[in-house]
């Protein structure tokens, strides 16, 4: 078996082993939905990899064993997602092919780090991605306050990108989270959060930071997007990259804050990224905003240790 770069006539094939990843808990895979725009965007800064099962780059075959793509966030931190293995060729080592070669391709550009995101109940997702070099890192949970263009925050709510900055440097939250917020470009990614994009959203009037009695808290939108719901329609989300703050007083703030700038947005739903934890979803239950049902598990791979980058 042999590590190439995805082909757009490779759909098919990715297609037929991907399309019932989840039809177990009543889901679909998207990967056969994006594949093609996927591999459009590769570049010196993102490698779709597959595992060809029977051919090789100059003489590629329509047996795939697996797929998983490579993204670049930052000058050091690379970003392992869509890892998918054909059921065909399951102990087969082809998680592990995929991700040494994925790991290669992104310490050559310069990447220090990997991380990869797990659903919680994904035990097998989990065990592989401890078997292939990745370490665990952090988890979170998404709070879901409901748009509303009438609230109001109790607390003083500024746009001060330092004070925010200061505040994050120093926070449980930040300390629960290992730095990482929602990345600004790459969709489902964290990465470490940068005073440079506080002062961005602050610019663009995306960041809210309850300043009333010093600096309790912030959070900032990070994007809005459109997304298909059951219905066969779209509905339009606002996503927060982080909320970070010191007490259930200043949680409620924040999201009365979101709920307002989420409408101001035409957003019809909201995701805010928060810390799994008991204080950190027990104040968000305390606020009366909604809290997704299980934490999302971010994992990490030392691309600076040769145990995990070699074969």
């Amino acid at each position: 078996m042999t590590v190439r770069q995805a082909r757009p006539e490779d759909y098919d094939a990715v297609a037929a082993f991907t399309s019932e990843t989840w039809a177990e808990r009543g889901g679909s895979d998207y990967i056969p939905r994006i594949y093609h725009d996927w591999i459009t965007g590769d570049s010196e800064r993102q490698r779709t990899f597959v595992l060809d099962a029977e051919g090789d780059a100059e003489s590629p075959s329509e047996e795939l064993a697996g797929i998983c793509q490579g993204v670049l966030l930052s000058e050091y931190e690379a970003w392992a997602q869509g890892m998918r293995v054909n059921p065909d060729y399951r102990g087969r080592g082809a998680s592990m092919r995929l991700s040494k070669a994925l790991f290669a391709w992104a310490k050559e550009r310069g990447a220090t780090v990997a991380r990869n995101m797990v659903f919680s109940w994904n035990v097998a997702g989990l065990g592989q991605s401890r078997a292939t070099g990745f370490a665990p890192c952090a988890e979170f949970r998404w709070g879901m306050p409901t748009p509303d263009a009438d609230a109001e925050p109790a607390l003083a709510v500024t746009a001060d990108a330092d004070a925010a900055w200061s505040f994050w440097t120093g926070s449980d939250a930040r300390t629960d989270l290992k730095g990482l917020t929602l990345d600004a470009e790459e969709s489902w990614a964290v990465s470490e959060l940068t005073r440079e994009r506080l002062r961005t959203a602050a610019d663009d009037d995306r960041l809210f930071v309850v300043s009333e009695g010093g600096t309790r808290g912030f959070t900032f939108r990070n994007r809005t997007y459109d997304r298909p719901n059951d219905e066969g329609s779209s509905e339009r989300w606002a996503e927060y990259a982080v909320g970070a703050w010191v007490d259930s007083e200043a949680a409620r703030a924040l999201y009365r804050a979101v709920a307002c700038d989420a409408a101001s947005v035409d957003a019809e739903k909201v995701r805010v990224l928060i810390p799994e934890g008991v204080r950190w979803v027990s104040d968000t239950a305390y606020a009366r905003v909604g809290v997704s049902d299980e934490p999302d598990f971010v994992m990490a791979a030392d691309l600076t240790d040769p145990a995990v980058v070699d074969d």
